[in-house]
């Protein structure tokens, strides 16, 4: 059924026909939405699930940790200094071993206070153990919420799907909503090999010797390979039953092309277009999509990129002291194929600040003009400003 939904309405439908469980929410905008209209849901009956009102955002995850151990499905949403408030428990929830599926509205954390779309905000989480799929637009995200559920079951980790605050969030679009009947046929019950039974308490010894603490580590450390070998085969039966698939990459005009450049998020819809333009022109440049973050798919990002002779990777992020943190990851996925491009990285967009057609195009034409990277990020549209001493 065709409905003109927002992204954050997206998400909220999604985990209705996820037969979710228990939600634990807490407003924070520019999530607030997902988690009002879920309240609506569960209030009007359109949802049999429990509603739990937290006092923070630590809570909230708290309270899912709680909820998922004893054996049903759980969601919740956040962003920014939400997400940063969150940090220590999501380490809990992968340590645990927990598919709780997030909704991350991609929001610029502060100082300045500041509520546009930046994606720092989850990218500072990589290393907490949660796999990070991003979404380009409201049909994807509520795809990848559905099949977030079922990636995350498989391997037992938790994920987030993140999209673009505002430019996704709060943007309406025509979406395909499935019928209930079609989830279920791709999304079964929850079934949880281990549980903890309320009626049969008992103790959990929290401390872990260093006899067993690797092992532990390894053992999420290959149920993150195992969520990349098997995201086709997930994707591939989504598809057989509702009919699209995104990949953990796709590549737009990348066979023939001398330049690629690199995006996630909503800024690919830009890319396409700045692309359409280019090649009309008769310009080799293409596109490559990163849709799964973590776990990196080092393998695809090589294949897509091993013909190109210059790469431009576009971040709306920065890793201070470093570079883009999408660039990082493919520079460190290129680094040991021989004869691998150059990677020119560029920060744009930052705090919800435009990437136009014509920045994209400015960035194509410096990059082709250019021998090798003049720096290691290239921070695109700044405002002449006095620097703080």
């Amino acid at each position: 059924m065709k409905k003109v939904l927002e992204g954050s309405q997206a998400v909220a439908e999604a985990v209705r026909l996820a037969k979710v469980q228990v939600i634990s929410a807490y407003p924070i905008t520019p999530q607030t939405h997902i988690v009002e209209i879920l309240s609506d849901y569960v209030t009007s009956g359109r949802m049999n699930a429990k509603y739990l009102r937290v006092e923070s955002e630590h809570s909230c995850m708290a309270a899912l940790i709680g909820a998922q151990s004893t054996g049903v499905r759980t969601f919740t949403a956040t962003c920014s200094q939400g997400l940063a408030l969150m940090h220590e428990l999501l380490h809990w929830a992968s340590g645990a071993r927990l598919p709780i599926v997030m909704g991350e509205v991609n929001r610029a954390l502060a100082p300045g206070w500041n509520i546009w779309s930046d994606q720092t905000d989850s990218l500072a989480q990589r290393d907490t153990g949660w796999m990070q799929l991003y979404c380009e637009d409201s049909q994807e995200v509520l795809d990848t919420t559905i099949l977030a559920y079922r990636l995350a079951e498989r391997v037992n980790l938790p994920a987030m799907v993140v999209l673009d605050a505002f430019f996704l969030s709060h943007t309406y679009e025509p979406v395909d909503v499935p019928e209930q009947e079609e989830v279920d046929r791709f999304l079964p019950p929850y079934n949880p090999v281990f549980i903890l039974d309320p009626k049969h308490p008992y103790s959990l010894s929290p401390l872990v010797t260093p006899n067993a603490y690797l092992e532990m580590r390894h053992d999420i450390a290959l149920a993150m390979e195992d969520a990349l070998a098997i995201f086709d085969e997930v994707e591939g039966e989504f598809a057989r039953i509702l009919g699209r698939r995104y990949g953990v990459v796709e590549e737009v005009n990348c066979d023939d092309a001398d330049i690629i450049f690199v995006t996630s998020g909503t800024v690919t819809s830009t890319a396409r277009l700045a692309l359409e333009e280019l090649r009309s022109r008769g310009e080799k440049v293409g596109a490559l999509k990163i849709k799964l973050f973590r776990p990196f798919p080092v393998e695809a990002v090589r294949r897509a990129l091993s013909k190109a002779w210059k790469v431009i990777v576009v971040d709306r992020n920065f890793s201070f002291g470093a570079s883009g943190i999408f660039a990082q990851e493919v520079r460190a996925a290129l680094c040991n194929a021989p004869g691998h491009p150059p990677v020119f990285g560029y920060i744009a967009g930052l705090g919800g600040r435009d990437i136009t057609m014509q920045m994209l195009s400015d960035i194509y034409f410096e990059v082709k003009r250019s021998e090798a990277p003049r720096r290691e990020s290239v921070w695109v549209g700044l405002q002449e400003v006095k620097r703080a001493t």
